[in-house]
């Protein structure tokens, strides 16, 4: 069985990461080819005119200068409107970039978030069993926003920024001298080594929150999902406090990576406030000596505060990048697990005639340790109903999730009409079975969409057809809103029996040539499991029919009846004839006739 993986350590590190993003993003990049070429021109456009505004201040800073000769009104006015147009293409162009580019992120994350979603689907019975719904659901939404925050900023500001500062440093070196372009470079080579090394350390309080924000959020929503199981056993107080342990867990997170992102914004503001100063510094006493104006001035104190504002920008951007591959990395983790039960490459559909079930010498178990089937060997002809019979534990449902293929046999082979199972797409044989199962969950949608579900396809006429023959029609008419009637989330506004019903209805609507029925009457009253039993040999009639029996009442007209034990066939035939041997199947229809006689009141 599979587990999500939840530790705090890292799962692989960016160099193997990034290329895996590569391939998710790729082809929507390239699909999107004229869009993210509009956007890189609005990009580069923007930066044009954020580089010349220096220049437009120095420029009129000179000529307004009294010592020395003033430019005239019409070249002032002039400049003052070319620095206004350059400022407003700065701004139009940029937003203008991020919304051509948002929709390229949009379709990205659309794409992987579909993806993620197909996968999991596609993982085996064993995987879902052990994952945590909350968390997950937390690991999907944090690293599909980690994969958008890739997209637009390591594109749009670590790029840009790095042409940035290699335009200033060489039109500083041009201008001014080697020393001006030095302290840039050297305050840009403290800053990037500063902010990488902290950064790096700071990860692991980021994967601590995530860990921690995952658990939180799977506490509350199982919690939330079994709240009728929390009313009945009074344990409000105790949900409450293992919630805040969570939570507790959750903030002592939040304060060691809010205290680690002080000690990172500190160090990163003196290496700025230092490196200004000296240059201001610099440039002060060069317009002291008489080497500068003060429009060479202003332009330096413009370039600096343009560069380390997106410098500044830049090294947030990092550490958002290193938080958004600490989630991503959680989401690859999930797209990573390989479901256990997987179709052979060109596996064939299934191609069911009579429907004719077969299990050959079949051996399985969860584990090594937990041996279910050993040497299971039965035939179900076509059109046959076999019940399948035992104590707790004997394998029955077992078998149920081998015929659905939700595990692969250890040893031996299931073939329905000569067809292995394992060697068969796994969609085309789930939908030539049918199931009524013990506990029917339905979605928290109306009536009609949920008996829908068997067939999506299926018109309102043939869903109403389904609905008469599951003997439904009468709850229904009962019902204000009819079909429309909302049935609550996991269909708890219904009754067992109702349940039952419309998992028979979604059974009917899918007219599959196997029908399984799962010990569907198990919990129901007798009245409820008359009606049940109805609905279901209407059906069985036109199919081959396994029924998986708890109340052996229920199956005694079945065609065959087999008698597991500790995952071995021990008997088998029709009811009458296997009383007749005084066997397993004699002792357990005693058991339960007497469990069925009224209890004498003594009192």
């Amino acid at each position: 069985m599979h587990s999500l993986q939840t530790n705090d350590s890292p799962i692989e590190d960016s160099r193997t990461l990034l290329p895996k993003l590569w391939r998710h993003i790729a082809p929507t990049l390239s699909e999107n080819r004229g869009r993210v070429g509009l956007a890189l021109a609005c990009l580069l456009l923007a930066k044009g005119g954020l580089l010349l505004i220096p220049f437009l201040l120095k420029a009129l800073v000179d000529g307004l200068d009294s010592s020395a000769t003033p430019s005239p009104t019409s070249l002032i006015l002039l400049m003052v409107i070319a620095y206004g147009t350059a400022r407003l293409a700065n701004t139009l162009f940029a937003e203008l970039r991020d919304t051509l580019f948002g929709r390229v992120t949009e379709r990205a994350m659309h794409r992987i978030g579909l993806a993620v979603f197909k996968h999991i689907h596609s993982l085996d019975l064993g995987y879902h069993l052990n994952r945590r719904t909350g968390g997950l659901a937390r690991d999907i939404e944090r690293g599909t926003n980690g994969i958008s925050f890739l997209m637009r900023f390591f594109i749009f500001n670590i790029a840009p920024t790095l042409f940035e500062i290699a335009m200033v440093t060489g039109i500083l070196l041009y201008n001014y001298g080697a020393s001006y372009s030095l302290v840039v470079l050297l305050a840009v080579t403290l800053y990037g080594a500063f902010s990488f090394r902290a950064t790096r350390w700071r990860t692991r309080f980021i994967r601590e929150v995530n860990a921690a924000d995952s658990d939180s959020n799977t506490r509350a929503v199982d919690s939330l999902m079994n709240y009728e199981t929390v009313k009945y056993f009074t344990n409000e107080d105790f949900e409450a406090q293992r919630y805040d342990a969570s939570l507790e867990e959750w903030e002592q997170a939040r304060r060691k990576n809010r205290l680690s992102l002080l000690a990172l914004n500190s160090g990163q503001a003196v290496i700025i406030a230092g490196s200004q100063t000296l240059m201001l510094g610099m440039a002060a006493l060069s317009v002291q000596n008489g080497d500068m104006t003060l429009g060479d001035f202003v332009l330096i104190n413009q370039f600096m505060l343009q560069l380390f504002i997106p410098l500044g920008f830049l090294g947030f951007v990092y550490r958002e990048i290193k938080a958004s591959l600490a989630n991503i990395e959680r989401l690859f983790a999930v797209l990573d697990q390989q479901p256990a039960v997987a179709d052979m490459p060109d596996a064939p559909d299934l191609r069911v005639q009579t429907g004719a079930i077969e299990f050959h010498r079949v051996d399985f178990g969860y584990g090594p340790d937990r041996s279910v089937l050993a040497e299971l060997d039965f035939t179900i002809e076509g059109g046959e109903t076999v019940a399948l019979v035992g104590a707790s534990g004997a394998g029955k449902s077992t078998v149920v999730k081998l015929l659905f293929r939700f595990y692969d046999p250890v040893e031996g082979a299931i073939r329905i009409d000569g067809q292995n199972i394992g060697e068969v797409t796994q969609q085309s044989l789930r939908q030539a079975v049918a199931i009524v199962p013990q506990d029917c969950v339905l979605f928290n949608d109306s009536l009609l969409e949920n008996i829908r579900y068997g067939r999506p396809t299926a018109s309102d006429a043939e869903v109403e057809a389904a609905v008469t023959a599951a003997y439904l029609g009468d709850f229904v008419a009962r019902l204000p809103e009819g079909l429309a009637t909302q049935v609550g989330e996991r269909g708890l506004k219904l009754s067992g029996g109702e349940r039952q019903r419309v998992a028979i209805a979604r059974a009917v609507l899918k007219d599959a040539p196997v029908l399984v029925f799962d010990e569907a009457t198990s919990s129901l009253d007798s009245e409820s499991e008359r009606a049940v039993m109805s609905a279901f040999r209407a059906l069985a009639g036109h199919h081959t029919a396994v029924v998986i029996a708890h109340r052996l009442s229920t199956i005694v007209d079945a065609d065959r009846i087999l008698v597991l034990e500790e995952g071995r066939l021990v008997e088998q035939g029709c009811h009458d004839d296997l009383l007749t041997r005084n066997g397993r199947y004699t002792a357990l229809w005693q058991a339960q006739q007497r469990e069925a006689e009224p209890s004498i009141d003594h009192s």
